[in-house]
């Protein structure tokens, strides 16, 4: 089914985040979609964050503010000229979280989520926000389990990257229902394409395959996950900004699930290396096994994937592949998120 955009036609949509990853495919996706969508992207510009993610955006509907969003004042005042609010705006690197202070995630994923829910809160202009969650705070489950993940899923996060964005989660629904806001909450399966940071898995192993590195996968391999490729997300993003009812939660997933082990033969194969190339190092602290989760509620309201990782993943390597440097390549890092 073809999503009809004309609901969004004309729209002021507040995106924080939009420097990274999914945020800044977002903004290109739909700017390329819905010519007279206006959007303000609003990034502190972290370490993950970069402004070339848009180059060549065009300006005439586009703003950059760089700034936090717990920042009460600015938050505050941007709400009052939006329509809509989406928000990628977040830690998410698993194993900075356990090697590193979590200081930053509490501080992005949960007192951030606090001040956006406050200044929306106080600003009625504003039909609707997108709060982008993960599949993380549910834990995880057994290799051999059938089960799958639904939006009544209890949280039980396992890492404290997954723990702040339960917290965020939790303030979202505690607010919408003490205050009846406006907010769609969405959990998402692992992202991969274009412009992805390369401290994630993929852009990651790929750098190290380049320079015949090992690819040290945590345990023995066989932790598994589901990929969708970011302009997936991008237009389930954008099916509940026009369809989503408010206050609901959407999960967001391909339904199918590939062990980490058979992502790094992927990604060797599509470069031709070796498999001789992956290396098995110790697993990190409490490694999710397995996540499935069940994007049915989404499909329901027309949405359904476009991409598969046999089709895309290949793709996304090597276009990786022709444009890493090898001197930016993160030969030496073993932290990995996955």
């Amino acid at each position: 089914m073809t999503l009809d955009y004309n609901a969004l036609g004309g729209k002021r949509v507040l995106v924080c985040g939009g420097a990274g990853f999914m945020g800044s495919n977002f903004i290109l996706y739909t700017l390329a979609r819905i010519p007279d969508l206006r959007i303000v992207n609003l990034d502190l510009l972290t370490y993950a964050g970069n402004p070339e993610n848009l180059a060549g955006v065009d300006t005439s509907r586009y703003s950059f503010v760089k700034g936090d969003i717990a920042d009460a004042d600015l938050t505050a005042k941007l709400f009052k000229d939006a329509d809509m609010v989406v928000n990628f705006a977040a830690e998410t690197h698993v194993d900075r979280s356990i090697h590193s202070s979590a200081e930053a995630f509490v501080h992005t994923n949960v007192l951030g989520v606090h001040f956006l829910l406050e200044a929306l809160r106080h600003t009625p202009n504003v039909g609707r926000m997108v709060y982008i969650s993960t599949d993380e705070v549910w834990g995880d489950i057994p290799l051999d389990s059938k089960e799958r993940f639904t939006e009544e899923s209890p949280f039980l996060p396992n890492s404290p990257y997954a723990a702040s964005k339960a917290a965020g989660d939790l303030l979202v629904r505690a607010y919408v229902k003490t205050h009846q806001l406006p907010v769609i909450v969405t959990h998402s399966v692992n992202n991969y394409g274009p412009r992805q940071f390369p401290e994630k898995i993929i852009p990651f192993f790929t750098a190290r395959a380049l320079q015949d590195e090992p690819l040290p996968l945590y345990g023995d391999g066989e932790n598994r996950r589901d990929w969708l490729y970011v302009d997936d997300h991008s237009e389930a993003i954008l099916t509940v900004l026009t369809k989503g009812t408010l206050g609901e939660v959407y999960n967001i997933s391909q339904q199918k699930e590939y062990s980490n082990k058979e992502l790094a033969l992927r990604i060797l194969e599509a470069l031709g290396k070796p498999a001789s190339l992956i290396t098995y190092v110790e697993d990190r602290p409490a490694h999710d096994r397995k996540y499935a989760v069940d994007s049915a509620k989404l499909r329901g309201l027309g949405w359904t994937p476009k991409y598969t990782l046999e089709e895309k993943l290949s793709e996304v390597v090597r276009d990786l592949a022709a444009s890493l440097s090898l001197r930016a390549a993160p030969a030496t890092n073993t932290h990995i998120s996955l």
